[in-house]
């Protein structure tokens, strides 16, 4: 079975009826900056990190890894997706997975552009490395990340406790055609 990290990179952008998922360019730092400084960003993620740290560490031109595609509504970035190998995971059910990540800045919330753009990232993962299974790890008490993974088919796989609050894992098979 083919792996995350042998999928060619960056793809060609993924179109969506409202958004474009791509990789990141020198125009997204600023809104880079936000994101990882946004104190409601962050509240479930351990915090923000400072803005004037972001500023002096984060390269001019966003760093394009594998898995990291930047959402862009009329030409600007307003969240990102991750989709990387859950690797050091502390959940023996998640080891090895194709791992789900998103962020949107708190001006973006609320219209549905994360279900759209998750939504578009599976399907590209599906399509490069068929029948890969996804997890997503979220704290329970996020009430909008837990609906967004009922809502792409997420199960719930176990909750568990870790960074000093409950966590939930949940699972994403995608249908694989029979042969």
């Amino acid at each position: 079975m083919e792996h995350l990290e042998s999928v060619v990179w960056p793809p060609e952008p993924i179109r969506t009826e409202r958004l474009v998922l791509r990789g990141p360019e020198a125009g997204d730092r600023a809104a880079f900056v936000e994101l990882l400084a946004s104190p409601e960003v962050n509240t479930y993620l351990g915090g923000p990190r400072p803005r004037d740290e972001l500023e002096r560490e984060l390269p001019e031109v966003p760093e394009q890894w594998p898995g990291s595609f930047v959402v862009d509504l009329d030409g600007a970035m307003i969240g990102q997706i991750l989709l990387r190998r859950a690797t050091g995971h502390r959940r023996p059910a998640a080891a090895g997975k194709a791992d789900l990540g998103y962020l949107f800045l708190p001006h973006a919330w609320g219209f549905g552009y994360a279900a759209e753009a998750c939504t578009a990232a599976l399907g590209w993962l599906a399509a490069a490395l068929p029948g890969e299974p996804v997890v997503l790890t979220t704290q329970s008490a996020n009430t909008g990340s837990m609906r967004l993974a009922a809502k792409l088919g997420f199960t719930e796989v176990e909750r568990f406790e870790a960074w000093g609050t409950e966590q939930w894992l949940g699972m994403y098979s995608p249908l694989t055609p029979s042969s």
